[in-house]
């Protein structure tokens, strides 16, 4: 009995010591992980591509992430945010891991704002996403950008998303998609205004020569496409002006040449 008992005693001691050799073992096998992470595939090169207005340096610095700097440990996404923290004409951030050594970042940069006249200032805005606010400017400023007008920000500052009054929200929509759709469709430069002063219509002045009419709420990827193919096609000459009435429920678009 007293064998027994010995015998049990000795097979619990030779349990408890597996586990803790195979536990020692696993920390020793993740120490090893961790060194050679440490000592491996630490970031040599770093390309920057897509840039105009800032340097490729600046937007290394931005980022936060050095020469030396472990590839695989560090964070693309804290380094997307503090750029774009940092550098608000930038729209667009992405960060590639190309081992043994290589990061590169590509960014788009906002090339077209659109401004917005407020306090004595002028206020761009980028057209992607949730309209950031790129710049503030003196007022006078205005004039080098197609303006829009009948809104006001609320608390607007550099690097912030553009916000009006909650009672404006369908315009606020309304702006942001379709500054995106012309600049998805490469209409931005033709830009001259977007008027929300009417609740009721939107009114956007485009190539100096046309007024277009837009109901708020709508598919703009889908009317910029249309307008876009209307102006390019033969019925519409260079000498062409007037006003598109993209407003019917039939989906077409009217020129109005007696109106501008």
């Amino acid at each position: 009995m007293a064998r027994s008992r010995y015998s049990n005693h000795r097979r619990r001691r030779r349990g408890s010591s597996g586990f803790l050799y195979k536990l020692l073992s696993v920390l020793v096998i993740c120490g090893c992980l961790v060194a050679a992470l440490t000592l491996f595939f630490r970031v040599d090169t770093i390309v920057v591509t897509g840039q105009s207005r800032y340097t490729a340096q600046e937007i290394q610095e931005a980022s936060g992430i050095q020469q030396g700097d472990n590839l695989l440990l560090l964070n693309k996404y804290n380094a997307s945010g503090s750029i774009a923290q940092q550098l608000p004409y930038i729209e667009e951030i992405r960060i590639h891991k190309e081992l043994p050594e290589t990061l590169r970042i590509e960014v788009r940069e906002c090339e077209t704002p659109v401004a917005v006249v407020q306090d004595g200032f002028t206020w761009l805005i980028s057209s992607s996403g949730k309209g950031k606010i790129v710049d503030q400017l003196d007022a006078s400023a205005a004039g080098d950008y197609a303006q829009v007008t009948g809104c006001t920000l609320l608390a607007p500052s550099i690097g912030s998303e553009v916000v009006l009054g909650s009672e404006f929200s369908l315009q606020q929509e309304s702006l942001l998609g379709l500054l995106s759709a012309l600049d998805e469709e490469g209409m931005l430069p033709n830009l001259d205004s977007i008027s929300l002063e009417d609740l009721s219509v939107i009114r956007m002045g485009y190539l100096d020569r046309f007024t277009v009419k837009l109901p708020y709420g709508a598919d703009y990827a889908s009317k910029m496409r249309i307008l876009k193919l209307a102006i390019e096609s033969d019925y519409v000459q260079d000498n062409m002006t007037g006003t598109f009435d993209m407003t019917r429920e039939d989906g077409r678009v009217y020129l109005d040449q007696s109106t501008r």
